[in-house]
């Protein structure tokens, strides 16, 4: 479940922490007249709170978010529509050319009647200076015959099949322009809430501004999400720098595997659209963890949440995919001490994070 655009990822109060965080995602869903207010395009930031710009940023990250899930989900099947429309055209070329060779089998016979000016065998045959070979020759010449059938029937069969698989192409290219077109659209639906995010920004102090990309207004830096503490969890062979409180062992190899993979992408951008290794969308980390670990998971969120077993939050254990909002919108991966890394949105780099920054709607065990 391939290059990248720029974009998505849930609106995740990421952008904050602690209360901070719980505040401005009950501000971001509380009242209807609330939110509809701070959806407006004409809202300048200096009619809301900080607090409130805060929230309403989130609020346009989650909805690009939910946009580059969708987008990730078509361009999966623009690929493989791609993909099999090349097969097809392959496949057609290759009937083309039986085709010609049955024609030019075909030919061969005309060519022969041709010469022989279109006299009946028998004719020919009875005019022959050896009449005593008239069974031989007629017997010969009915071979001949049943070859130039079976020619004609060959080029005949050749044809449909070539016209068969132009059709299924047509209609599969078909397929393509019409996914093509809902592609554009996701595109532009992220590029749109994240404009609106970014305008937003750019109205905020410098500090506050700072503090909302980084998704941090705790003092941590990018990288760490401002986790100290017992929040640095797990795999203390992949960092023996690290403290890694007790119990926080993965399930399996594989698991251990992914989360290093995990940490190795701390740091990195996030992308929309992106799968690594330079760049990841949230449902392109959680897939490039476990792909390196030799489990290949599919592209999506609310593709990913069915890939494995359901897991209770309170079994999760590292390697563990968490999911976010109603929708399934959001994905990281489980580390332990109930932190998690995952790509927020544009601008917030791969990090570790708390899981109870966004609302929890799920957790899958790959196998």
């Amino acid at each position: 479940m391939t290059a990248t655009v720029a974009s998505h990822r849930k609106p995740k109060p990421h952008t904050l922490a602690g209360n901070t965080v719980r505040t401005a995602a009950t501000l971001a869903l509380a009242g209807a007249a609330t939110a509809t207010a701070l959806e407006g395009t004409g809202h300048a930031a200096a009619d809301l709170t900080p607090t409130q710009a805060r929230a309403q940023v989130a609020r346009y990250y989650q909805q690009a978010e939910v946009a580059t899930e969708q987008y990730d989900g078509v361009k999966e099947k623009v690929d493989q529509a791609r993909a099999a429309l090349t097969g097809l055209q392959d496949e057609a070329a290759r009937k083309t050319e039986r085709l010609n060779a049955a024609r030019n089998a075909l030919g061969s016979f005309a060519t022969a009647q041709y010469r022989t000016g279109g006299i009946p065998t028998e004719v020919r045959l009875l005019l022959s200076s050896s009449p005593d070979r008239f069974l031989e020759r007629a017997s010969l010449a009915d071979r001949v015959g049943a070859r130039q059938a079976a020619a004609l029937d060959r080029v005949r069969q050749e044809l449909r099949g070539v016209q068969q698989v132009r059709t299924t192409a047509d209609a599969r290219l078909g397929e393509l322009k019409s996914e093509q077109d809902l592609l554009a659209k996701h595109k532009h639906d992220i590029e749109a809430k994240l404009g609106k995010a970014k305008d937003l920004l750019n109205q905020l102090p410098k500090e506050e501004r700072a503090a909302v990309e980084s998704g941090d207004d705790t003092g941590g830096s990018p990288g760490s999400g401002g986790v100290t503490g017992a929040a640095k969890t797990a795999l203390s062979a992949v960092h023996p720098d690290e403290a890694a409180p007790a119990g926080a062992d993965a399930p399996s190899a594989r698991a251990s595997q992914a989360v290093a993979f995990a940490y190795s992408a701390i740091g990195k951008p996030y992308v929309w659209g992106a799968t690594g290794p330079s760049a990841f969308d949230c449902s392109g980390l959680t897939q490039a963890a476990w792909q390196a670990a030799g489990v290949s998971l599919p592209r999506t969120t609310y593709t990913q949440i069915n890939a494995g077993h359901r897991i209770a939050r309170s079994q999760l254990a590292p390697g563990d995919l968490v999911f976010f909002y109603s929708g399934i919108s959001h994905v990281g991966l489980y580390i332990g001490g109930g932190q998690m890394i995952h790509a927020p949105h544009p601008g917030a780099p791969v990090r570790i994070a708390p899981i109870d920054e966004m609302p929890f709607a799920g957790a899958t065990r790959p196998v």
